[in-house]
């Protein structure tokens, strides 16, 4: 991971200093990165002395972050045109406008600030863009740590929460991880407890997400030699056994410890008209490339996309794309 150099963390704070009041918001269908790092960012601006409104388009589906709603609203506050003058808004864990959702079109003109780590993200100005980090909140550790100082209790656990989430708790990374180790380790000095942040990822899951898992275990289907396993969610499966708390994380780890699989594509039919994909890849798949082709973004390892269509078309439109890097 890269550090932020100081001329970005210059630029950061001449944002702050310019603006009175900062809409902060996160991608749609968010994720435990998302909403942490929008806590995180919130007490930056609070330490500051900054008015700030959280937004999410939600929905919050997933079981680790329910209990955060309530700190979001999708409604924006209305301000004055006086006071649209000195408002600003900070995008964080995404840089496309269509991954906010409808709250961005009320947004659309105000001066803007992204903070991404996807690898389909392009930087702009204003803007602090690193693949190399393997989350958001990273990110905004590093601007808390240099900008405010040493994070409270409170802060070093939405952080350290936000990390683990992205990083499958550690799993998803690399020999060049020392800096974010190392980040790990000030934030459990400050009182994040890995233990206990580990069971709220992974605990409290619903009786219904495993049958939900049995389903799609049971769908799966692999191609290619045996190197890309595919499996998929019906809107009667989504009926039948809700969408909430969902483990798509459980999904992706048991089929890409199967010996051979290196990478794993789970569609879901959302609406009559649409589905929503999600890829993983052990190592060299870049699923991020495949996903952006619809449209979609992320990482190398770990994307999505949602797209027009029904299953069945969906599925052999990504497949095209797949048997392109995989029949090599």
């Amino acid at each position: 991971m890269q550090i932020i150099s100081d001329e970005k963390i210059k630029e950061f704070s001449a944002f702050l200093d310019s603006h009175n009041f900062f809409y902060v918001i996160g991608h749609k269908e968010p994720d435990g990165d998302a909403i942490f790092s929008c806590l995180g960012m919130e007490t930056l601006l609070k330490t500051k002395k900054l008015e700030c409104q959280l937004l999410s388009a939600g929905p919050f589906k997933r079981t680790e972050i329910k209990n955060k709603a309530e700190f979001f609203t999708n409604t924006p506050k209305r301000l004055s045109d006086e006071e649209r003058k000195k408002a600003a808004l900070i995008i964080l864990d995404c840089s496309e406008q269509s991954r906010l959702g409808d709250i961005y079109g009320d947004l659309s003109n105000l001066d803007t600030y992204i903070i991404d780590h996807h690898k389909t993200a392009e930087a702009t100005q204003n803007s602090i863009i690193d693949a190399t980090s393997p989350a958001t909140a990273c990110l905004v550790q590093q601007l808390y740590e240099k900008i405010v100082g040493v994070p409270s209790k409170e802060t070093a656990e939405q952080l350290f929460f936000g990390l683990c989430t992205d990083t499958g708790y550690f799993r998803f990374l690399g020999t060049d991880s020392a800096e974010v180790f190392k980040g790990a380790a000030r934030l459990v000095e400050c009182g994040a407890n890995p233990r206990s942040t580990y069971e709220t990822i992974t605990g409290g899951r619903a009786y219904n997400t495993r049958k939900l898992l049995g389903i799609m275990l049971t769908r799966a289907e692999r191609y290619f030699n045996n190197s890309l396993v595919v499996t998929y969610e019906t809107m009667d499966d989504t009926k039948k056994l809700g969408q909430e708390g969902r483990d798509s994380d459980a999904l992706y780890s048991l089929l890409l410890a199967t010996e051979g699989v290196e990478a794993v594509l789970f569609v879901r039919q959302d609406t009559d008209h649409s589905c929503t994909a999600g890829f993983r890849s052990r190592d060299k798949i870049d699923v991020s490339a495949i996903a952006a082709k619809f449209g979609g973004g992320g990482h190398k390892n770990a994307a999505g996309l949602s797209v027009e269509g029904q299953l069945d078309e969906v599925i052999q439109m990504i497949l095209k794309e797949f048997s392109k890097t995989m029949m090599q």
